[in-house]
């Protein structure tokens, strides 16, 4: 019961920064150089057409009056319609229509690290000073020194030349389907369902994977070398602890202690890391959505911001202000999880 009155506590405690992180969305949006109006009519609008379209919008009005308009819309989910990108749509219509190919590339971006860094950064931790320990430091070390932008293009590079972009015979070509790596991954119909039972189109899921993967790797990569890193020095410390020497001393077998005692307790430094994933997708996503053409919600917070859609653009950054306070409830939770010293006061 207590577990459930801290997770209240915290849910409350986010309400404020909630309510900062979208009171400073919207100075940043309405009171900045962005002018919707002009953003809507294009460069030939002249100053008459850009104060009428103005005074319909409301955005000649007080700021404050703004401001509590905003902040009503964003509370109750009713931002109104896209200005630009998707005109007379209701712009959580617009995110909702963007959204899953965002989720499907941050799925497999997750598990990377989470089934590649975390593990090889145990393995080097239990087994220090080994050639499979220099090797694994060596490519955390690599890997999250390789920007982002440099990969994706280092790896669209290596793609156009083996044929994937252009869908040509080469591995990626026709490994099980032949379809290129850029552009948007098919989602609409990858999964059906019959009652209560789903069914997922074999053909569909691949080519979707193989359009993902190249995105998801570059994504997932910086946060992989950084969670390998500090799984090996977690390890290292957990397995040099007073307690665990006593429980060599009482006999415990290498086994037992490995994942009663030393897993649990390395996983204490890594809750912030892999919590961190979800900014990771907020602001990695961008970028790199931008140069496959994923065409997910970062690549739409980027032509929103550019093309002065205001009303999408605060959504989105509300949507993002809950995903990332949301992650840091998460986290602190999982602290009371993993690691039975922390209270709940």
């Amino acid at each position: 019961m207590r577990r459930w009155a801290y997770l209240a506590k915290r849910l409350v405690l986010a309400v404020p920064v909630v309510l900062f992180g979208t009171s400073l969305t919207f100075l940043l949006l309405y009171a900045g150089p962005v002018n919707p109006a002009a953003s809507i009519l294009g460069q030939g609008a002249t100053p008459a057409e850009i104060a009428r379209l103005e005074a319909r919008l409301g955005l000649n009005e007080p700021l404050w009056s703004q401001y509590l308009e905003f902040m009503t819309g964003v509370l109750t989910f009713g931002l109104g319609e896209s200005y630009v990108i998707s005109p007379n749509t209701d712009v959580y219509a617009v995110i909702l229509d963007y959204a899953p190919r965002t989720l499907w590339m941050g799925f497999w971006a997750v598990l990377l690290p989470l089934f590649v860094g975390i593990p090889l950064g145990f393995y080097a931790g239990l087994n220090p000073n080994t050639p499979a320990d220099y090797v694994a430091s060596l490519g955390g070390i690599v890997w999250r020194a390789m920007p982002n932008f440099w990969l994706a293009v280092v790896l669209m590079t290596a793609l156009s030349r083996s044929g994937a972009i252009t869908g040509g015979a080469f591995a990626w070509g026709t490994w099980l389907v032949e379809t290129t790596v850029v552009g948007a991954p098919p989602l609409d119909g990858l999964v059906t369902w019959t009652g209560l039972v789903p069914s997922v189109d074999a053909h569909q899921f691949l080519v979707a994977l193989k359009m993902t993967l190249p995105a998801s790797v570059v994504l997932g990569s910086a946060s992989m070398g950084n969670e390998m890193r500090i799984a090996r020095t977690a390890m290292l410390e957990a397995t040099h602890a007073n307690y665990v020497e006593l429980a060599r001393a009482k006999g415990v077998s290498g086994r037992a202690i490995v994942w009663k005692h030393v897993f649990r307790n390395a996983l204490v430094p890594l809750i912030p890391v892999i919590s961190a994933e979800a900014f990771l997708l907020v602001g990695g996503s961008v970028l790199v959505e931008y140069v496959f053409g994923i065409n997910g919600i970062g690549y739409l917070f980027f032509r929103a911001m550019t093309q002065g859609d205001i009303p999408l653009a605060g959504a989105l950054m509300f949507v993002f202000i809950v995903i990332v306070v949301g992650m840091n409830v998460v986290q602190d939770l999982l602290y009371t999880l993993v690691d039975p010293r922390v209270g709940y006061d």
